[in-house]
């Protein structure tokens, strides 16, 4: 048998509900797994006490949300493991000239064309498989 190849998860993290649906159909016809989380909060509970190593993938994050928004919770995913890549993925374009927005992998104002994303997450999935 050859060797299987893990498999790559991608973590969203959205308030919307209906975002989170559509960028769970894309990144599922990519062959990822996803898991999704409604806050910044919420992703970082589930991760709380997990190996860093055990996180295989990429965060996607949005920026606007209550409570905890993305720029914070990208803050807190850093400072625990800067080694998972995150791709912001916001409904604003004027957070990259946040320099705390500066830290990720990528950064792709949202579209109802998910290509720009799609093409982030393969380069981003591509480089921490390398």
């Amino acid at each position: 048998d050859a060797p299987r190849r893990p498999v790559m998860k991608l973590y969203i993290v959205d308030d919307d509900e209906p975002v989170r649906r559509a960028l769970s159909l894309l990144a599922r016809s990519e062959g990822l797994e996803v898991e999704t989380f409604d806050g910044g909060a919420a992703f970082l509970a589930a991760i709380e006490g997990v190996d860093p190593d055990a996180l295989s993938g990429c965060l996607l994050l949005d920026i606007c949300m209550p409570g905890m928004d993305g720029i914070e919770t990208l803050g807190q995913v850093l400072s625990r493991d800067n080694t998972i890549p995150v791709i912001l993925h916001t409904a604003y374009s004027s957070y990259k000239d946040n320099f705390m927005t500066w830290s990720a992998d990528a950064y792709v104002v949202k579209s109802s064309d998910l290509k720009e994303l799609k093409t982030k997450l393969i380069e981003v999935l591509a480089k921490q498989k390398s």
